[in-house]
């Protein structure tokens, strides 16, 4: 593969990739963050006129459960974890795009430096796959765990 063809068919692409998934995970973040707040806020509010509506009732645990399911959406997505995982690659990505471009820092003085943005750009990448690995290999062993325990403590 060329250095143009590694550029516009990995680098650019995998930029692109993570810009577009963090600012995807930035938006749900804050509407989601938003939702919450608001309802949560909304609960004292309702609270203060519950004796005057029945419907009042059903507003404030509608509240309460949204926000419980938003905080369990939270939980389950990691919208922010996200958000600032796939902007930091991101713009390490973009450093060592503009760093070989431009020939500066570590690409002023090697004898390849076309190598060097390779292994550079891959390392990031393969650590953030790694990251992403682990954090839903821990998802998927919490719940096993507790099945576990649960099975353990009944004695059967």
């Amino acid at each position: 593969m060329t250095e143009e063809e590694y550029i516009a068919k990995r680098l650019d692409d995998q930029i692109e990739w993570y810009d577009k998934k963090s600012m995807w995970n930035q938006k749900w973040y804050k509407r989601l963050k938003t939702a919450e707040f608001v309802l949560a806020a909304s609960v004292p509010v309702l609270v203060a006129f519950v004796t005057y509506h029945w419907f009042i009732k059903v507003a404030i645990a509608t509240a309460g459960s949204a926000v419980a399911v938003i905080s369990a959406v939270h939980g389950l997505y990691n919208f922010h974890e996200n958000w600032i995982e796939y902007r930091s690659v991101c713009e390490a990505l973009k450093r060592e795009k503009h760093l070989y471009l431009t020939r500066s820092g570590i690409y002023t003085e090697t004898e390849n430096p076309f190598s060097l943005l390779v292994d550079r750009v891959e390392s990031i990448m393969a650590r953030e796959n790694i990251a992403w690995a682990q954090v839903h290999r821990q998802k998927v062993s919490v719940p096993q765990r507790a099945v576990l325990d649960r099975s353990s403590s009944t004695g059967s």
